[in-house]
């Protein structure tokens, strides 16, 4: 993985969580080849560990083929929650956590 193609090296990105694409705001162009152009995805591997899954791949210049990240997004299902994060140096990170129930316990006012 390398620093120097990257504005920032893992940016906070909130609950915003990708388990495919790049951040491409946060790519300043290769440091190796010295050219800003796509990026590649690269190794994708998708698995389910014990019912999460892990979806991991690689981040490349589309010229040289230099590594610039290595990009990993989880899901889970935990009690009535679905739990999501993402780390990479170039996307960010970030984690998020959605109720599966019509009504979210988290988000209601108590009447007292």
């Amino acid at each position: 993985m390398c620093g120097g193609c990257v504005k920032t090296e893992y940016p906070s990105r909130g609950n915003t969580c990708l388990e495919n694409g790049s951040y491409l705001m946060n790519y300043v162009g290769c440091i190796e080849c010295k050219k800003k152009d796509f990026v590649l995805i690269t190794n994708k591997v998708a698995e389910d560990d014990d019912g999460e899954e892990i979806i991991t791949y690689d981040h490349v210049c589309k010229n040289c083929h230099h590594v610039i990240a290595r990009h990993e997004y989880t899901f889970s299902v935990v009690d009535d929650y679905q739990e999501y994060t993402m780390l990479c140096m170039l996307c960010g990170r970030a984690e998020d956590s959605i109720s599966v129930l019509p009504d979210d316990p988290h988000l209601m006012t108590p009447l007292f």
